[in-house]
């Protein structure tokens, strides 16, 4: 007998296995334009300014949508919602493909943010349905890095089919994954084991408000939406928009090696996603002392990249790149301190509240980033100086020095929760 209880069971990792392709495909169609921002400029006639309003819309919609996504789960189940985010993300991509105006493609990447919006909250909500406890906390952790492999996957096929099949085919092309994903998760995803669907309870608009409330109000609601305000918006922040300009403009560094630099950091968050969920599950006490020294790491690496007397060398802009990655894996930390705050039928709107955080901190990092860097810069050049950067980047202090001080403002509650609560009822529980 295994001391340690029950090793999950083959049916448990290809359910686990088929959500997590469905939330991958998410992110390679969030990720698709990264690589076709050139072409896109030119098919539909924009600016690099609107152009970037794709990006700052999908940012707003996907945060916009993660409490009533979590809220809808919690009602309907994990399979009805993903089997709902892969039609409309196979929708949404395939009138992309066919757009050929600025205002059609707003919308198509709208509901593509819709669609995203969809699946990640519901893969985590399956784990600790298929998954024994001890090992919720690693495969969520291993959800939220394996599934930006589709990141990866956007980028060098996108670009050949683009190069190659044009515009309508590859976008289009990318739309048809989603029917072959779809029939999987008809056929083998199940909420639970022995329930295809498993369905909460009915509420009023009042009792939902009241539920959602309840949730906010727990302390490790709280303290998880601050972990993950605080840990990945750098590597948002990075990845989205401002690193290459940033590694170019201000680092001096070729738009090959650029690339490749952040390229790292996915490769890093990948790296550091299961070392972080397994010291999250064997010291759930100190959860939030992980976030707090990888909070920590980011800060004192951009400190020295910023304060380098000229470009800094390469080795230390390798270093910032696997120190950013890995903020994206230690967000994950948050969605296990609200999983073990909340009851299961709150999981999932707890989660999508503490799914926010990151995003919101990512959205508004990234428009101030712009300001300042308009401010910091001449008028009518669009030429960012490295000092222009220096000041723009220096912006991530703010965020991070309001998340650490919530975050152990949160965790003090927190832990004075629990310890009353095992006190009250004499067993054994995890804090932050």
């Amino acid at each position: 007998m295994n001391p340690h209880g029950p090793e999950p069971s083959t049916r448990a990792w290809v359910v686990w296995g088929i959500a997590l392709a469905v939330y991958g495909l998410a992110v390679f169609h969030r990720s698709s334009l990264a690589v076709a921002g050139l072409v896109a400029t030119e098919r539909f006639g924009i600016s690099a300014s609107q152009l970037a309003t794709f990006v700052m819309l999908q940012l707003l919609v996907y945060a916009a949508m993660q409490v009533p996504v979590g809220l809808l789960v919690d009602r309907f189940g994990s399979r009805t919602i993903l089997t709902a985010g892969v039609l409309i993300l196979a929708v949404a991509q395939a009138g992309f493909a066919f757009a050929d105006s600025y205002p059609l493609a707003l919308l198509a990447r709208t509901f593509v943010g819709m669609g995203d919006a969809m699946t990640f909250i519901c893969v985590l909500r399956l784990v600790p349905s298929w998954f024994p406890l001890r090992r919720v906390p690693l495969v969520s952790q291993l959800t939220g890095t394996v599934g930006q492999l589709g990141a990866i996957a956007a980028a060098v096929p996108m670009t050949w089919a683009l190069g190659q099949l044009g515009w309508t085919w590859a976008y289009l092309t990318a739309a048809l994954i989603g029917p072959v994903l779809l029939v999987l998760l008809l056929v083998f995803v199940h909420d639970g084991p022995g329930d295809r669907h498993r369905r909460g309870t009915s509420l009023t608009p009042r009792e939902l408000v009241r539920s959602l409330r309840a949730s906010w109000y727990q302390p490790g609601t709280r303290l998880g939406f601050w972990i993950h305000f605080s840990t990945p918006f750098s590597s948002h922040l990075m990845g989205l928009l401002w690193g290459f300009p940033f590694l170019v403009a201000s680092e001096g560094l070729s738009d090959t090696l650029a690339g490749s630099l952040l390229s790292v950091a996915v490769v890093a968050a990948l790296a550091a996603g299961p070392v972080i969920g397994l010291l999250a599950g064997r010291h759930p006490w100190h959860r939030s002392t992980v976030a707090l020294t990888m909070i920590a790491a980011m800060a004192s690496v951009w400190a020295l990249v910023l304060a380098w007397p000229g470009e800094a060398p390469l080795p230390v802009l390798l270093l910032l790149m696997c120190v950013v990655g890995a903020g994206g894996p230690a967000s994950m930390i948050g969605f296990d301190v609200g999983r073990t705050s909340n009851p299961p039928s709150r999981m999932a709107s707890a989660s999508g509240i503490i799914n926010q955080g990151g995003f919101v901190a990512a959205l508004l990092a990234i428009v101030l980033v712009g300001w300042i860097l308009d401010w910091r810069t001449p008028e009518a050049s669009t030429t960012y100086t490295p000092e222009a950067f220096r000041w723009a980047m220096s912006v991530q202090y703010l965020f991070w020095g309001l998340g650490v001080v919530q975050i152990w403002r949160h965790r003090r509650d927190v832990r004075r929760r629990t310890t009353r609560e095992q006190v009250a009822s004499g067993s054994s529980m995890v804090a932050d």
